[in-house]
């Protein structure tokens, strides 16, 4: 099967405008706002680019928690067996090990910056449980809206603080490097400054990619509409390793509001948080039926990945767009859930009376830039953190609630080996940097609805030899379009590349490993115990080298 060839530089001018600075966060979502307090914890001045508004990201939309052993009847071994079991055989240990260990500190780093999680009448944390876990150990805020208030607090925090520098509306395009082969900044476009196609780059002596995910690369997704992969894009074309981009998390239960005169859905659907399956909701088919009973021992509380198998499957036996969420029984629904029960009434569904009719969307990127335990990419000087990272904690399935700690852990760890290392290096000279591809291209903005379509149909929560086949086949003929260098055009070949990356490894994983399901390859195989890194090659053709462990 011949992938589609992806451009290795974005078309547009030479930058039109320089600036410097000791580093470049490029996102302000959890990863990339705590690495940049940690940063000028560490002296150093950080500039942070964010292609909206500073809290348009993943960030502020979580609303299952943060995992972290908080209870002193929890410990980090039981927290790292639950994450491993969902991994299925691909988290690296020593990244579980890190995460599992590091991450009360950096929770109660949290609270010192002003996060308030909710709390027992006696002062003491409250804590939940979710799919996957054996223990209670997920913190709340608000109840179903930890992430606002995290992002609320780091926003406060980076405001406070007037040595860092923050470019909102700003897309980042691609990584500079100096004679060397190391990173050197990045060029972008800001909003509103020049012509449409004008940009600019900012000079640093190491680059941090905390862009998030890559879920508007599918039709119905959870994620916001900025989250095109931007930064796994970049890294590609930059010549950076990129890692297990098959395994995107489908979150089992997104709410499918009820049809108005055909309406399309919309670009970002509302995430009906695991935390109410927690608090003792149902999944039922149309028929009122429990369907999870007797497929795993957690039932409804499994990994996303088996409860989203199981979702699907009644939709394909049934013909229906969706299944149903029943939360009627709960005494308190509305007050322990109120963002997703406003919600859900403003679309017409009341979840004390309702059945709350949901079914999977693309949720979470297992997969990213590849990292060590220090967030270091392939590329000297250049970092990964959040979910556009690939640190190896989640593997073939990340553990729910497991994200946001992510972040907060390797963000800060980015952080310390950026401090330890840049001091003794000079700032990057325009005079030094490394020659660019003579040219680039961009395609159409008008691909992405078609894209997004035939990734959602051929390489989304059920795929095989022929979907992939096809939607391979529509990538390829969507590459061949061009339209002019603007923001519209460079995020659609960004989504163009991560899509044929992704699609190029889910063809070569040949079996069924967390949440990469082949119809035709239903069971798990131990010859594919490994991982495919996945890279760009002169000609412009995804490339991907398995590596077993």
């Amino acid at each position: 099967m011949r992938v589609p060839a992806v451009p290795r530089q974005l078309a547009g001018p030479e930058p039109g405008w320089y600036e410097t600075t000791d580093v470049v966060v490029v996102g302000s979502g959890v990863a990339g706002l705590t690495c940049a307090l940690h940063l000028r914890e560490a002296g150093l001045h950080v500039t942070v680019i964010t292609k909206v508004n500073i809290d348009d990201g993943s960030t502020r939309w979580a609303q299952g928690g943060i995992a972290a052993v908080l209870d002193p009847l929890d410990t980090p071994a039981a927290h790292a067996r639950d994450t491993l079991v969902a991994g299925v055989g691909l988290c690296d240990p020593e990244a579980v090990d890190v995460l599992v260990t590091e991450g009360p500190a950096r929770v109660r780093e949290l609270i010192r910056w002003g996060t308030r999680f909710d709390r027992h009448p006696d002062g003491s944390l409250m804590l939940t449980r979710e799919g996957g876990h054996h223990a209670n150990r997920i913190v709340h805020a608000g109840g179903d809206a930890t992430g606002a208030e995290v992002q609320r607090a780091l926003h406060t925090a980076v405001h406070h603080d007037p040595w860092i520098r923050l470019v909102e509306h700003a897309l980042v395009l691609d990584l500079l490097r100096d004679v060397d082969g190391r990173a050197a900044g990045v060029t972008l476009h800001v909003l509103g400054e020049g012509s449409d196609d004008g940009v600019g780059a900012i000079m640093a002596r190491a680059v941090v990619i905390a862009t998030g995910g890559m879920g508007q690369v599918f039709a119905s997704t959870t994620n916001p509409v900025v989250s095109t992969g931007d930064g796994v894009a970049v890294a590609l074309r930059a010549g950076a390793v990129v890692t297990d981009l098959e395994f995107v998390q489908f979150h089992p239960t997104a709410f499918v509001a009820p049809s108005t005169n055909h309406a399309p859905r919309p670009a970002q659907q509302l995430l009906i948080s695991e935390a109410v399956r927690g608090e003792g909701a149902y999944l039922v088919d149309g028929d009122g039926k429990r369907f999870m009973v007797g497929q795993h021992e957690l039932a409804e509380l499994a990994p996303r990945d088996v409860v989203a198998k199981g979702i699907y499957r009644v939709m394909l036996a049934t013909g229906a767009d969706h299944v149903y969420l029943d939360a009627r029984h709960l005494p308190d629904v509305a007050s322990r859930f109120p963002t997703i029960t406003a919600a859900c009434r403003a679309a017409g569904v009341d979840p004390v009376v309702d059945l709350i009719p949901v079914a999977p969307a693309a949720h979470y990127a297992s997969g990213g830039i590849r990292t060590d335990l220090a967030g270091r990419a392939s590329i000297d000087g250049l970092y990964a953190c959040g979910e556009a990272a690939c640190t190896g904690v989640h593997g073939a399935n990340r553990l729910a609630s497991n994200s946001l700690l992510e972040g907060l852990v390797f963000a800060r760890r980015i952080a310390d080996d950026v401090a330890a290392t840049v001091a003794s290096l000079d700032q990057p000279d325009v005079e030094r940097l490394a020659p660019r591809p003579a040219s680039g291209a961009v395609v159409s903005a008008e691909v992405a609805p078609e894209l997004r379509l035939a990734m959602t149909r051929g390489a989304g929560v059920l795929r095989s030899a022929d979907s992939l086949a096809a939607t391979n086949a529509t990538l390829a003929e969507l590459a061949k379009s061009s339209g002019p260098p603007n923001v519209r055009t460079w995020e659609a070949t960004n989504l163009l590349t991560v899509a044929a990356a992704l699609v190029a490894a889910a063809v070569r994983r040949e079996e069924t490993r967390g949440c990469h399901w082949r119809e035709d390859f239903p069971d798990a195989r131990d010859e594919w115990c490994g991982h495919l890194l996945a890279g760009i090659d002169e000609a412009g053709t995804v490339t991907e080298l398995w590596e077993p462990l």
